[in-house]
Formats: C-alpha cells, sequence, structure tokens
C-alpha cells in the first residue's frame, strides 16, 4: 500500500483549546510542508494553487462541513478563515463569508443569517507572502479565535440589512463593491456562465450571477492591528 493510502486526515477536534493547539503546532511552518504530510502535491504556481491553502488547513485541523452553510468545525460552532498577509501583516484580498441567498431566502434576522452563523466564532488563520512568492514557500502565521465586539457585530449587521434590502428589492445588479462598510457582495463563479436565480426590479425571478459576501480589507486589518503587533 502507498504512503498516500496510508495517511488519514486529523478527526474533528472536540474543543477550542484542541482546535487552537493543532493550529498553533501549524505555525510558523512553510505550506510546502504541509503538503508532504498529506501527501498533496504542490502547486507550481499562483493560478493552480487557488484554494490549495485552505484545503490544507482544513485537512489539517480537521474541519467537517465542507460547502454546508454550517462553521467548518461543525461540533465546536467555529468558522475556519484563512487570511492571506503580507510580511508586514496587510491584509492581500478581500475575505469570503459565504453565498448570498439571491431570492431573498433569508430568515430577516441578522443573527438568523448565514453571514452571523460563518462569523460568530472564528479561527484565523493567518498566511504570511509577498506577490511573488512561491505556493509551497507561504508560511502560516499565529492563530487567532476571534468573536466579533459588540461594535464590530453592529457595523457588520448593518451592512447585512442594507445589502440584503436591497437583494429582496430587486435592485441586485446595482450592488457595486462600494456599498457596506464592512461587509460588500461581489460575484463569485468558476464560470462566467454559471447563473443563480435571483429577484429582478420588478420581483420577477430573473438568471443572474452567483454572488458572495466578503469582508473588507480594512475590516480584517482592523482585527489584526487590535490583536497583532503589526
Amino acid at each position: 500500500m502507498s504512503d498516500a493510502r496510508r495517511w488519514h486526515p486529523n478527526p474533528p477536534p472536540r474543543s477550542e483549546d484542541e482546535l487552537l493547539a493543532r493550529a498553533v503546532g501549524m505555525a510558523g511552518a512553510p505550506l510546502a510542508a504541509l503538503a508532504a504530510g498529506q501527501r498533496r502535491p504542490v502547486p507550481s504556481d499562483s493560478r493552480r494553487a487557488k484554494g490549495w491553502a485552505g484545503q490544507l488547513i482544513e485537512t489539517y485541523l480537521g474541519a467537517t462541513a465542507g460547502s454546508r452553510s454550517e462553521p467548518d468545525f461543525q461540533l465546536i460552532g467555529v468558522e475556519l478563515k484563512t487570511i492571506p498577509v503580507s510580511r508586514e501583516g496587510e491584509p492581500r484580498e478581500s475575505t469570503y463569508v459565504c453565498t448570498v441567498p439571491l431570492t431573498g431566502a433569508s430568515s430577516g434576522h441578522w443573527r438568523g443569517s448565514n453571514v452571523y452563523a460563518k462569523l460568530a466564532r472564528v479561527l484565523w488563520v493567518p498566511v504570511v507572502s509577498d506577490a511573488d512568492t512561491a505556493p509551497g514557500d507561504r508560511v502560516l502565521g499565529w492563530p487567532l479565535l476571534w468573536s466579533p465586539s459588540a461594535q464590530e457585530e453592529a457595523a457588520l449587521a448593518a451592512d447585512w440589512h442594507e445589502l440584503m434590502d436591497m437583494v429582496c428589492l430587486g435592485e441586485l445588479e446595482h450592488i457595486s463593491a462600494h456599498h457596506g462598510a464592512c461587509l460588500q457582495i461581489r460575484p463569485k463563479a468558476a464560470d462566467s456562465r454559471a447563473r443563480r436565480w435571483g429577484i429582478g426590479e420588478s420581483g420577477e425571478h430573473v438568471r443572474t450571477l452567483p454572488r458572495g459576501f466578503y469582508l473588507r480589507p480594512s475590516f480584517t486589518r482592523a482585527i489584526l492591528e487590535k490583536h497583532y503587533a503589526l
């Protein structure tokens, strides 16, 4: 039997302490080391590495939710968010949260939303690199278990209400990256031909691009500044 067949993913963590201990244990390691431990190949360049780091980290830490709209660590209600950062600690891009319910199929309440479920308790794992760093040479940073403060949650909730009101009122095509102070809606599709049902301006169902909720880099930078010595 090959080495690849002998390797098994880590079991799901049973507590936040167990999860954090695993995450601390991989801090400082290059992604190539994590890939070697899982018998996975290292992509040759960044174009082939989309989602690769997240999959490695999910497997190492024992995430179980997959693509389901639940926190990644289902037993303990914690979501995993990897965050690419520069060597100075600056977020390199916005952070995907979850898909947008384009037909307005939402509870109408912030705390019943998928966004709240994904951000109520988060394990942040920084991935440190420069623009030209090879995928395998990117380094895992020190992890952070985080919940939004009352002020942060109020800001997120205000953006969510504004954006979901626009979705429900058929204003989806008018939503731009300028809407939302910390949370924004952007198209999310691997294929530009992908379409989902949404609400049109007259209340009719229309075919449109899938959308996702994203955290602005300014919001995640504020988290990093608060909890790390940047």
